[in-house]
């Protein structure tokens, strides 16, 4: 039997922005809490819930969404959990300055970086791997990975999708960071200002 009686709906979690030791304070990576899958309660037809995701926006704005972190990878990120807007995906835009990488880590869920422009290179489990705008690099379950700019003068940039909200919410939980992200410059990133406008990077004006 289910319980039909009326409920107070539960207060939503403050989240916890103090940042792990040795880290920036307002860092996206720095954070100890965050939401991997939020939570769905209420009614036992989850009605309310329905209405509340059909009334979600269908298009987010990149003018309405700042990147975060930096000054070697900053991220913007466009949809996740807390979002309310889906349970599967987590989509971010990363952009690498000149010379800069991300932090080295690994975790149980895929995920997939699809170069919108410049050249970098991927470090899986010590085996490296170039990519280039218009290549799509696949991080596979379970690798301790880390993504490169190979540039030193230019950017580089890529959008990025991951289903580990899907993951975790079937408690395939690992994940580990063993190396943080950088918060200096790389040697040639002095000065470089993260490219808030969006302008069609996608393919080269002189082709492939």
């Amino acid at each position: 039997m289910h319980d039909d009686h009326n409920h107070p709906p539960a207060e939503t979690p403050e989240i916890d922005d103090t940042p792990a030791e040795g880290q920036p304070a307002g860092y996206y990576h720095s954070r100890k809490d965050r939401i991997f899958v939020r939570a769905v309660q209420g009614e036992y037809n989850l009605g309310k819930e329905l209405e509340k995701l059909r009334a979600m926006p269908r298009v987010r704005k990149a003018s309405e969404i700042k990147f975060v972190d930096g000054p070697q990878a900053y991220s913007r990120h466009y949809v996740e959990p807390k979002d309310g807007i889906s349970q599967l995906f987590h989509i971010h835009l990363e952009e690498y300055g000149p010379g800069g990488k991300s932090q080295k880590h690994g975790h149980v869920n895929e995920a997939a970086f699809y170069i919108l422009d410049g050249e970098g290179y991927e470090i899986h489990d010590t085996i490296k791997y170039d990519w280039k705008a218009g290549d799509i690099a696949i991080v596979h379950n379970n690798c301790v990975h880390q993504h490169f700019n190979a540039s030193d003068t230019k950017p580089a940039r890529a959008l990025v999708l991951k289903t580990k909200p899907m993951f975790v919410f079937m408690n395939m939980l690992f994940q580990k960071t063993v190396e943080p992200r950088k918060t200096e410059p790389a040697p040639g990133g002095e000065g470089f200002e993260v490219r808030e406008e969006e302008d069609d990077y996608n393919h080269p004006s002189e082709g492939y």
